[in-house]
C-alpha cells in the first residue's frame, strides 16, 4: 500500500450522535483520517482531507460554519474545504507559521472553539523538531487528537488500541492529555477508540515507553516487509 495518497475513495468512520470522520485514502498505510463536528446544527471540519462525497457527508449534519486545523503540519485540503463552503480556517491564536499558507480566509480562536463546548489543549509547541498541536476536547464525551496519539499501525506497538507517535513515545503528552476520561478518542490517523477510550488513552500514555522498543521494531518490520 502506498504511504500517502493512492485513489480517493471516501470511507466513512468513527460516526456518533456528534459528528461523522472519514479516511479520504483508505489504501494509504498513513491513514489519514478527518473529522466533521457537529454541535446545534453548526459543522466544523476538522483537519480535512478532500475526496468525492465528502460534502454529502457535511451536508447529513448541517451547515458547514468553519474548516480548522489542530496542527501546524495538517493544512491537509483546509483551505479547499472552506473555499468551497464559504467559511474561515480557523487556527489556534498561538500557532504561528501557518495562516500565510493558507490560501483562504483565516481567523484565530483562544480556549474554546466557537461556542461548542469544545476546549482546547496545547498539546505541543515546540521550535525543535517544528510541532505545534492542539486537541479539542469536550469534557467527558470527546477527545480529538490530530498526532501525537493514533490508531494507525505505525503508532501502535502490539496489543495497543492506541499508540503514541513515535517520535513522542520517549516524552509522550501526559500533561496535557492524562487527565482525560473521554467516552470516545478521535484521531488524525486511524479510525477513532470507542470502546472503553479512557482505558485506551491512559494505557497509551502510560506505556509508550515502556513499549518503545517493541513499537520502533513493529515499525521497522512493517517498513521491511511492505
Amino acid at each position: 500500500m502506498p504511504l500517502k495518497g493512492g485513489r480517493a475513495t471516501l470511507r466513512e468512520i468513527d460516526r456518533w450522535e456528534g459528528g461523522v470522520g472519514w479516511i479520504a485514502y483508505p489504501e494509504e498505510d498513513m491513514q489519514r483520517a478527518s473529522h466533521a463536528l457537529a454541535v446545534d446544527d453548526e459543522v466544523w471540519v476538522v483537519d480535512p482531507v478532500d475526496a468525492p462525497g465528502v460534502d454529502d457527508l457535511l451536508a447529513d449534519l448541517g451547515e458547514v460554519t468553519g474548516v480548522v486545523l489542530c496542527l501546524d503540519r495538517h493544512k491537509r485540503d483546509a483551505a479547499a474545504v472552506a473555499n468551497r463552503h464559504d467559511v474561515s480556517v480557523f487556527i489556534p491564536e498561538w500557532m504561528d507559521g501557518v495562516a500565510s499558507k493558507l490560501d483562504a480566509p483565516v481567523e484565530r480562536f483562544g480556549n474554546e472553539l466557537g461556542d461548542t463546548g469544545y476546549r482546547v489543549r496545547r498539546v505541543r509547541d515546540a521550535s525543535f523538531p517544528p510541532w505545534q498541536e492542539a486537541a479539542l476536547h469536550r469534557p467527558g464525551e470527546t477527545l480529538l487528537v490530530p498526532e501525537a496519539v493514533g490508531t494507525a499501525s505505525f503508532f501502535r506497538a502490539d496489543g495497543e488500541r492506541l499508540g503514541v507517535h513515535p517520535m513522542l513515545r520517549p516524552i509522550p503528552p501526559r500533561g496535557a492529555l492524562a487527565d482525560c476520561s473521554p467516552e470516545r478518542v478521535l484521531v488524525g490517523h486511524g479510525e477513532g477508540v470507542f470502546d472503553d477510550a479512557a482505558d485506551a488513552l491512559r494505557d497509551a500514555l502510560s506505556g509508550a515507553r515502556r513499549r518503545l522498543p517493541a513499537a520502533y521494531a513493529k515499525m521497522v518490520r512493517e517498513m521491511v516487509l511492505g
